[in-house]
């Protein structure tokens, strides 16, 4: 619709100012109703910020018991411990075994506790053979043989020597010693716990 403009709505001749106005009052006024009804379009509600859901707590995670596991003692109890060494009159100096040149001797020694039960313990045992003296305070004479030391502080080195229905360790050793002569063999038992055990026997030829 063409709205007129305001020189086609020059007040005509003989109208006064108050008419003028009241003239335009009730032009106007329709067309502002007319325009603050129109219909307004529905604007969308801004997006709510995303809510971070709320962290699950992780599930506790059992903790390892460790049990303590007290070492095995260095020593063995009082008691069960040797405390005494002997020789047995197995021990015997023989023929080299397969015609081998000179003597083996094969030694039979077992371990005692405070009670005198022969036991079975770690140990390192030494060998040396003395030269008999007759008539003498002191027989054991001068040093003529010595072996290396056997260390059977090893569970299965230990049992390797170990002769359970004597009750004793064995052991073969390779010797130059004549078979009608008499000798001192001197048997030493070196304990974990420092003790020293040892014990000195009569070697004596085969009647």
């Amino acid at each position: 619709m063409k709205l007129p403009t305001l020189r086609a709505m020059e007040r005509p001749e003989g109208m006064n100012t108050s008419m003028t106005r009241a003239v335009l009052c009730c032009f106007f006024v329709p067309l502002v109703l007319l325009a603050g009804c129109a219909p307004v379009e529905p604007t969308e509600p801004e997006a709510a910020p995303p809510v971070a859901a709320p962290l699950e707590p992780e599930p506790a995670v059992a903790e390892e018991q460790t049990v303590a596991v007290e070492p095995p003692p260095a020593t063995l109890p009082p008691g069960f411990a040797p405390t005494e060494i002997e020789i047995l009159p197995l021990t015997e100096l023989i023929d080299a075994a397969d015609g081998q040149p000179g003597t083996q001797l094969n030694v039979y020694v077992s371990l005692l506790d405070t009670y005198r039960e022969k036991v079975k313990a770690p140990g390192t045992f030494r060998f040396e053979l003395y030269e008999y003296v007759q008539r003498s305070a002191e027989p054991k004479g001068q040093r003529l043989a010595i072996w290396p030391d056997v260390d059977l502080a090893n569970p299965a080195e230990n049992q390797k020597y170990w002769r359970d229905f004597l009750r004793a360790y064995e052991f073969t050793l390779g010797a130059q010693a004549a078979r009608d002569k008499t000798y001192i063999l001197e048997v030493t038992c070196l304990c974990p716990s420092g003790k020293r055990l040892s014990v000195e026997w009569p070697l004596k030829p085969e009647s």
